[in-house]
């Protein structure tokens, strides 16, 4: 099956998730345009093309970590589905946070996935290629 060349943003501050994040795209032969936010902020800003951000094409899929400065997941989450531009995007949570608040605070704003942060290199890449059938396999509207 043809990967989907989809647009994906990662909300992230952790630069080690980052490359981690860039090196399981790699070992699972993805080359989807990532692009980064480190806060909700910065990621509200880049989807509206902000407070002197270029706005970047509206990513079919968001990869959001909760724990961030200045705007966490949460927050940001309650801004996205607020908004009708963007409100349909679908979101992963990828976050060390095994809270339960924070997983039923993140499924009542409706993500389709919530993914603790694997500790070894070979789970994150397996983590990876499930996302990937994930979007590989879905229909999206034009």
């Amino acid at each position: 099956m043809a990967e989907k060349p989809i647009n994906i943003l990662l909300v992230e501050d952790d630069e080690v998730d980052v490359m981690n994040l860039k090196r399981a795209f790699q070992k699972n032969n993805l080359t989807n345009p990532i692009h980064r936010a480190g806060n909700g902020v910065e990621a509200l800003n880049i989807l509206r093309g902000e407070n002197g951000f270029e706005a970047i094409p509206v990513p079919r899929i968001i990869l959001l970590d909760l724990n961030m400065p200045k705007m966490g997941g949460i927050e940001f989450l309650q801004h996205l589905r607020a908004d009708e531009k963007l409100k349909h995007t679908s979101v992963f949570v990828m976050t060390t946070s095994n809270e339960e608040q924070d997983k039923v605070n993140a499924y009542n704003l409706g993500v389709a996935g919530y993914i603790l942060k694997p500790i070894s290199m070979e789970s994150f890449v397996g983590a990876v290629s499930i996302l990937k059938n994930y979007w590989t396999l879905c229909e999206y509207p034009t």
